[in-house]
């Protein structure tokens, strides 16, 4: 498999679900016409990321993983025979949670994730959060990705993609909801480097509340053979239009960068990294509102 094709669905959200089912599934049709082998949403998609302090219209919000809303994206993916990563907000005990589920082309949901970063500092505080990071093997019918998936505010944490690549994660897809700047889309390349993966963040469009577009990709590979010194891992920074961005991520260049470069987990000492793990927080880093 030489490429792995990612389409980022840069969008902004219709009023209501019944919109935003009837938009999401119209754009992975042209996804699809494009030749992705994957359709990305943007964070929280059958609601538009609306995240409020009252429980009565998170619940009112929250779609079961297994309803009508995320089922639609499942017989889709089987139809056009393309994966599509559909995001929503998951009707959950004792809290809804921030979910990604990703369909394969066959249909079936090969990984789930729900955002373990919430924004405490925020209305994510009346969320519940994910326990753990998940990786799995995607069949795009030309061969095999190994993905995983972090949402947003997970990427402030290196922890997150370090996990991810030692799942063995290829490709790390992150849906998102928040104004992308200069420091996050650096997060997001250091990711990249660090982990010699690649990195596809799918960001609602300018003009949705608190966010300009700016979805991205980065292929994870910083030095290749012949060109000398560093290079810019960057597949595309979409600005802030609505639409389609498809990345093509060179997934067979990618395999032998990581068999020979120094990333990753070639040279780790995680006997070291005791402190790491430690549940202990010191000043200034307190927070009342933190939640284990």
């Amino acid at each position: 498999m030489e490429k792995f094709k990612v389409a980022l669905l840069q969008l902004c959200s219709t009023p209501d679900q019944a919109g935003n089912l009837e938009k999401g599934l119209n754009y992975c049709r042209q996804a699809k016409a494009m030749g992705a082998d994957l359709a990305l949403f943007p964070e929280m998609w059958n609601n538009g990321y609306r995240v409020t302090a009252d429980p009565a219209q998170l619940e009112a919000d929250a779609v079961p993983r297994d309803g009508a809303f995320v089922r639609a994206f499942a017989n889709l993916a089987k139809e056009l025979e393309m994966a599509i990563g559909i995001t929503f907000l998951e009707r959950f005990n004792p809290a809804p949670r921030n979910t990604l589920c990703v369909f394969d082309r066959m249909g079936d949901c090969v990984l789930t994730y729900a955002k373990v970063h919430t924004c405490d500092f925020d209305v994510e505080r009346n969320l519940t959060p994910g326990e753990d990071f998940y990786s799995a093997d995607l069949d795009t019918g030309r061969g095999s990705v190994r993905i995983g998936a972090m949402i947003c505010y997970d990427r402030e944490f290196p922890e997150s993609a370090r996990i991810l690549m030692l799942q063995g994660a290829e490709v790390i897809l992150v849906p998102n909801a928040c104004p992308m700047q200069i420091n996050r889309l650096a997060q997001l390349r250091a990711r990249a480097y660090e982990n010699m993966a690649g990195v596809a963040t799918a960001n609602y469009a300018y003009g949705q509340p608190d966010c300009n577009g700016h979805s991205s990709a980065f292929d994870g590979i910083a030095y290749r053979d012949g060109e000398g010194g560093e290079r810019d891992m960057l597949l595309l920074d979409a600005g802030e239009a609505e639409g389609i961005y498809l990345a093509s991520f060179p997934l067979a260049e990618l395999r032998a960068y990581r068999e020979n470069e120094v990333h990753g987990n070639a040279y780790r000492h995680p006997g070291k990294y005791k402190l790491l793990v430690a549940e202990e927080r010191k000043a200034p880093f307190v927070r009342a509102d933190y939640r284990g």
